[in-house]
């Protein structure tokens, strides 16, 4: 499968000491599930104890590798040393000082590294700073209503932007995150987003022709403040769309006077291969959403505009703890990392892993599709690959019996499985993951 052997490259793999979870392990998920909000997701019971690049060892001292990178968050790897460092100095300098109100160096030093490196269209650009990634999509649609005056935002089936009430009424990824919570904003319609593996060479002019119900039946044009996309869809299944697609978005805003604004929540910052999604097929937002993997674990976002978007008073929206100077600090060590290598080894161990999957799966009558660009892969899992009949049920057992053996995957969409490895990810790693991962799929199906 890998040019990787074990008698060539000594493999690390995961480790067990009890079983899991062990009796400590235990003891927290009992306390934790006596005391935290029954709305938490938890596909299996690990408990993180400490972390060290890609691996994840609990308090009885099994060992994981972990795939997941707390959900595309920690880019540069669990308590990479650089980012320590910068959260440790800086710590003990300032830890906060709202940034609404008053100024500190953290913040506008990298408020300028991120309004220059090319996040948006347009020559001078502005950055807002929030604490996560639905925060960072309610910035946008406040600023897209507030900058064009028209009311109406237009998201796609299957996309998931967060789960405050702006953001939550964009998305559509499971009804569950929705359920009782409305009436929602209003003003939002969704629309068809691609997806090649069922709708083929058809997938654009399918999705193109709903877009066009939607704007000749529910809103004009020219009620349209915005459209909010994921240029890959990230909790719908990591669908990549037809660069097609995008490059007919930006056609359509532009000739109406329509924001587009990207959701790179957890696409962006390297995971891809390139710093954006976006850059693999060229279509430049006008607005873009961070977070997830800008600061390796510490919580912060970022919206950014070009400055004449962004030209609201001052009031207009703001943030307490947003762009906090140990957050900032742990960012611009972020950056130095990804810009220093880390956004190339993605695209190129990714390309790498992807093939292994591939090459290991190629025959597997129960996976519809392997794809994915850089360290953002998903498995999709069907019941034949005739119909394509989506498999849920596999891809749940899948995930568990991955845990078992001590690989941290998750799932995505309805019966997707979806590899987000820090991007410190080595071949050795990725071996091992491809090797757990088609073993575990051969033993279920």
């Amino acid at each position: 499968m890998s040019e990787l052997s074990p008698e060539a490259t000594p493999l690390r793999r995961p480790r067990f000491v009890t079983a899991v979870p062990g009796p400590k392990a235990t003891a927290i998920i009992q306390r934790s599930e006596g005391a935290v909000s029954t709305s938490y997701t938890r596909d299996y019971p690990l408990v993180a104890e400490k972390g060290e690049g890609c691996w994840i060892t609990d308090p009885d001292d099994n060992e994981f590798l972990d795939m997941t990178s707390g959900i595309a968050v920690c880019s540069t790897g669990h308590c990479h040393p650089s980012v320590v460092r910068a959260i440790q100095e800086q710590a003990g300098k300032l830890i906060h000082m709202s940034g609404t109100d008053f100024y500190y160096a953290p913040q506008s030093r990298l408020a300028h590294r991120m309004a220059n490196i090319g996040a948006v269209r347009g020559d001078k650009h502005r950055v807002y700073f929030g604490n996560s990634g639905t925060e960072a999509n309610e910035c946008a649609l406040k600023l897209a209503r507030h900058k064009t005056g028209r009311y109406g935002i237009i998201g796609f089936l299957g996309s998931f932007h967060g789960r405050s009430l702006g953001s939550v009424s964009v998305t559509s990824s499971r009804a569950i995150q929705r359920a009782r919570f409305g009436p929602l904003v209003p003003g939002v319609f969704h629309s068809l987003y691609p997806d090649p593996l069922r709708h083929g060479a058809d997938a654009t002019p399918r999705a193109l022709e709903h877009l066009d119900l939607v704007l000749s039946k529910l809103i004009t044009p020219e009620e349209v403040a915005a459209i909010l996309v994921e240029p890959i869809q990230g909790e719908g299944g990591y669908i990549i769309p037809p660069d097609s697609f995008l490059i007919a978005l930006r056609e359509l805003c532009d000739k109406h006077g329509i924001l587009l604004m990207f959701d790179e929540v957890q696409s962006g910052m390297g995971r891809t291969g390139k710093m954006f999604a976006w850059q693999h097929s060229g279509v430049a937002p006008d607005v873009i959403s961070l977070a997830k993997g800008i600061a390796s674990g510490m919580p912060l976002s970022a919206t950014i505009s070009s400055a004449e978007i962004m030209s609201w008073p001052p009031g207009a929206h703001a943030s307490t703890f947003g762009g906090n100077p140990v957050s900032c600090a742990a960012s611009w060590a972020t950056l130095d990392l990804l810009e220093g290598g880390l956004v190339h080894n993605a695209a190129v161990v990714g390309d790498r892993f992807q093939a292994m999957l591939a090459e290991g799966l190629k025959n597997h009558p129960r996976v519809g599709e392997v794809r994915g660009r850089g360290l953002m892969v998903a498995v999709e899992l069907v019941k034949d690959r005739e119909s394509l009949a989506r498999d849920g049920e596999l891809r749940n057992a899948v995930v568990m019996r991955a845990f078992d053996k001590g690989l941290l995957i998750l799932g995505c969409g309805p019966n997707s499985i979806r590899f987000a490895p820090a991007l410190v990810l080595n071949e050795a790693e990725a071996t091992v993951a491809a090797e757990i991962f088609i073993d575990v799929l051969n033993e279920l199906s």
